[in-house]
């Protein structure tokens, strides 16, 4: 057997029913909507979850569960990479950050990232800082604070 010469199984596949053909189809006229009404309609029907009215299931259900959002910490990430703009023994800050325009907003804190590489030498504080953040650093020479 070649690939060229597979075929389906008889009766596995059916053509699909075209409604609307003329009465001799079975599905013509009205084909399969019955008369009248919004769900003869095209586009009629109503939305996923109404209930002609009455107060939805999904509404009727208690709420459940517990949100922290409110109270959530807006963490802003730095990666190495963007440093590179900085001058040589430069001391990086929010603040610098800011200034530079590397970042929009210090949030609720600044946190380096250790994607990319360092090539400069610098001091850089911040709130926090992953591993590879601070292994990076301190082999490009500089050091890492956290505030």
């Amino acid at each position: 057997m070649n690939l060229h010469e597979l075929r389906p199984t008889p009766g596995s596949r059916r053509k699909s029913t075209r409604k609307g053909q003329g009465i001799g189809s079975g599905l013509g006229k009205t084909a399969g909507r019955g008369h009248k009404g919004q769900k003869s309609r095209s586009g009629g029907g109503v939305r996923p979850g109404f209930e002609g009215g009455q107060m939805p299931l999904q509404r009727r259900m208690p709420k459940r569960g517990f949100t922290n959002a409110p109270f959530k910490k807006e963490i802003v990430s730095v990666n190495l990479d963007k440093l590179n703009g900085f001058e040589n023994g430069a001391e990086v800050t929010p603040q610098a950050l800011l200034e530079a325009r590397v970042i929009k907003k210090t949030g609720d804190g600044v946190k380096i990232l250790g994607s990319g590489s360092l090539e400069k030498s610098l001091t850089v504080k911040a709130h926090a800082f992953s591993k590879s953040a601070v292994e990076k650093i301190q082999s490009a020479g500089g050091k890492a604070e956290v505030i």
